[in-house]
């Protein structure tokens, strides 16, 4: 069974261990060129694995929400028909289907139109409702299953992997905290300051003591107000850079009470601000569990206007046939703006050496993969006629990273020249959309340059 997230972004929370040699797309995504993917697809279902709900005949129904997607997007897949069976919560749960759902008895087929690719934006196609069922006792459990077949593919008919899907429903008791906003924002400013609306909901049976709220912003973006109940901290250096507020409030949060801060939450854009993330996680106070923690979380992407000039740095080296020269190849942000891939974990960019005529790399840096000349998998971590070195996955305002590579210069060619281009990994150069001077993200590094050059 392939693993499905009900998540599909990465938590700020969970990036503090992160250094600049790893990896965390916001503000860069660029699509796989057609003939280089694979001539497969696969149909998957997106369904959370667990869901709990509370007792109480007087609260609402939970919802589950339920999609399909495929992997390929060389192809176009199109009808989906996701069946439901939810024969297992007999006693359990009670179900409401939404319009696009047909049941008969205890399934139903469920039709999604279009089915997107995995890694687009993604938005629940199916939206169910359960709640606990009279009489259900606490602990009741039962499980949903699942099926999917869709059209489109290299053969014409998808169908998602037998008996891989489903979702574990527990009827539980205690209260159950869910988090709404912060909604996403789009065209802001640099210098811009923003409120954001967030209210926290307790949809379970039990009351809250209190709360603890972990707030975090990515390096763009300011807390413009301090609260009493916040700790804050700053991360830096080799680790991604944000700011979490962890804060804990005393209020009691009554079965349908709501929760808000005690003034509105604002933040600033900083001057470097493009692609920024706030994110919110909720839990009850006093390490009361919460009952079902899916709903804990929020997340929002926050855009703003701006772009950065990323440039490619090349070398000038000579020597005599025999010698090994050193080459310090690199990568600048000019700025104004950060940039960072806090969604996809990839690299922020490449640097890619065609070595020059003559001479052979004997020492390349690490975390620099050899490749063809083509850009295809190259067996030796010398010698070999292309190198790709890679980013991590954010880059600050006047940022530079150097790479030396030792060449030994086996024939004498005068102003032997290889290209030093930016690329995102692959094996071709690319537009970065967020780069208003393309011209500067290639470069040369040159052997033996003549008097002219």
């Amino acid at each position: 069974m392939r693993p499905v997230s009900t998540r599909r972004t990465a938590r700020l929370g969970a990036l503090a261990a992160v250094t600049a040699a790893g990896l965390l797309t916001v503000g860069l995504a660029v699509p796989a060129v057609a003939q280089d993917l694979p001539q497969t697809d696969q149909l998957w279902i997106q369904a959370p694995g667990q869901q709990s709900l509370p007792v109480g005949a007087d609260l609402p129904g939970r919802p589950l929400d339920l999609g399909l997607y495929h992997d390929n997007g060389n192809f176009t897949v199109t009808d989906g028909l996701l069946s439901v069976d939810v024969s297992g919560i007999t006693g359990v749960a009670e179900v409401s289907w939404p319009d696009n759902c047909a049941p008969s008895g205890t399934t139903a087929v469920c039709t999604v139109s279009d089915v997107p690719v995995m890694g687009d934006t993604y938005s629940p196609q199916v939206q169910l409702s359960l709640r606990a069922a009279d009489g259900a006792g606490i602990g009741a459990q039962g499980r949903i299953t699942y099926a999917a077949v869709a059209t489109g593919g290299p053969d014409g008919t998808l169908e998602a992997p037998r008996d891989s899907f489903g979702t574990q429903v527990t009827v539980g008791s205690g209260p159950d905290l869910s988090v709404s906003g912060p909604a996403p924002v789009r065209d802001a400013l640099p210098g811009e300051q923003r409120t954001v609306p967030l209210t926290v909901t307790n949809r379970g049976g039990e009351r809250s003591e209190g709360l603890r709220a972990v707030i975090s912003a990515t390096h763009g973006l300011t807390f413009l107000d301090a609260y009493a109940e916040c700790a804050y901290r700053t991360t830096g250096g080799e680790d991604v850079p944000f700011t979490t507020a962890t804060c804990d409030f005393d209020q009691v949060i009554e079965p349908g009470g709501t929760f808000t801060l005690p003034r509105p939450l604002r933040v600033a854009l900083a001057a470097h601000a493009y692609r920024e993330r706030l994110e919110v996680t909720v839990e009850p106070g006093n390490g009361v569990p919460d009952l079902a923690e899916e709903d804990n979380y929020a997340a929002a992407g926050i855009q703003a206007v701006n772009t950065a000039d990323f440039e490619a740095k090349g070398a000038h080296v000579s020597g005599a046939v025999g010698e090994t020269v050193t080459a310090a190849l690199g990568f600048r942000n000019n700025g104004p703006a950060w940039i960072a891939n806090l969604g996809s974990g990839d690299a922020v960019a490449a640097v890619d050496l065609t070595v020059p005529e003559g001479a052979t790399v004997t020492s390349a840096p690490a975390g620099c993969e050899p490749r063809t000349l083509a850009g295809g998998y190259h067996p030796n971590p010398v010698g070999a006629p292309r190198y790709s070195c890679e980013l991590p996955l954010w880059a600050l305002p006047d940022t530079e990273r150097a790479f030396p590579f030792e060449l030994r210069i086996d024939r004498m060619v005068p102003d032997a020249a290889g290209r030093v281009v930016l690329t995102t990994g692959g094996a071709a150069p690319v537009t970065f959309p967020f780069d208003p001077q393309s011209a500067n993200n290639t470069a040369q590094l040159v052997v033996n340059p003549t008097a002219a050059s």
